[in-house]
């Protein structure tokens, strides 16, 4: 029993980064911008929250310098995107190569160090175990709303109406008036913010930042995204299924039944059996990476 209870607290530990960039993935993607900045946004949100925490000794202060950071990065698709009709694989990409090259230049520029920053001061107590440390940190508690919080936004409220019209068919929301450009600017700028926030959490958590430190998650995230069909529930779903996946490899890597290589291929061996199964029968919005001239 209380396996069982220390796996699940790990697994939701390990969720709370998929959920803030699932999110905004859901989000960008709906609205039809492809959302392969996700890695980007959340590496730039942990790196921003560690200056801010760091350097006024509140992780509040991080949270909101990852906020911002994760909303410059997301503009800066929006605009390359958008109004300069860029490619948005290739802006994505790129996206993702200079954010690893200013964390790394900016991290030896503020701390003097190639491969992490001092201690800063975050969420909970140092040396905390268990449920305890999981639910002192509000992190967590806003990464389990987020997903119905989504759902309830794009189901229920006239933004998540017309970005469900740009994502689909952006023609016909033109012709009754919705500024398509406007809302699609919108919907990437929050996704930033939200993939941000995963950042954050790790950063946070870990009480430093380090180089990479988000490690292919926000790979991960678009692959739940895609596997949920770009619904928000289904995506936040899927990212527990891959958080789970990797909880165990960790319980199967501390036992040593296996050689610890082929351990750690596990989520993103799931992964791709996850996409090999579902991708070919998800249907993605009908505009998703189109954008007009």
């Amino acid at each position: 029993m209380k396996l069982t209870l220390l796996l699940m607290l790990q697994t939701l530990r390990i969720a709370i980064p998929y959920l803030f960039a699932a999110s905004g993935g859901v989000l960008a993607e709906r609205a039809g911008i492809v959302s392969l900045t996700l890695e980007g946004f959340m590496l730039a949100g942990a790196f921003c929250a560690t200056l801010g925490s760091f350097y006024f000794g509140n992780p509040w202060a991080g949270v909101l310098m990852g906020l911002l950071g994760g909303c410059l990065f997301g503009a800066l698709h929006a605009v390359a995107t958008i109004r300069f009709k860029a490619d948005q694989i290739v802006s994505a990409v790129a996206i993702n190569l200079m954010v690893v090259g200013l964390t790394r230049f900016f991290l030896r520029l503020a701390f003097d160090s190639s491969s992490n920053s001092p201690r800063v001061a975050g969420f909970g107590r140092d040396g905390n175990a268990g449920a305890l440390a999981t639910f002192e940190n509000p992190l967590i508690w806003l990464g389990v709303i987020v997903m119905p919080a989504l759902a309830w936004v794009i189901t229920r409220t006239r933004f998540g109406l017309r970005v469900r019209a740009v994502g689909e068919k952006p023609e016909a929301a033109a012709t009754l008036g919705v500024s398509v450009n406007r809302i699609r600017y919108r919907a990437v700028i929050a996704s930033g913010a939200l993939a941000a926030l995963g950042g954050c959490y790790l950063a946070l958590d870990q009480h430093q930042f380090t180089d990479q430190m988000t490690a292919g998650r926000g790979f991960i995230a678009l692959a739940a995204v895609i596997v949920g069909r770009w619904m928000p529930i289904r995506a936040g779903i899927a990212c527990l299924l891959f958080a789970f996946a990797e909880a165990m490899q960790i319980q199967v890597q501390g036992a040593g039944v296996l050689p610890s290589q082929f351990v750690s291929m596990i989520p993103y061996v799931l992964t791709l059996v996850a996409l090999a199964g579902l991708v070919g029968r998800a249907v993605p919005p009908a505009a998703l990476g189109r954008v007009e001239g």
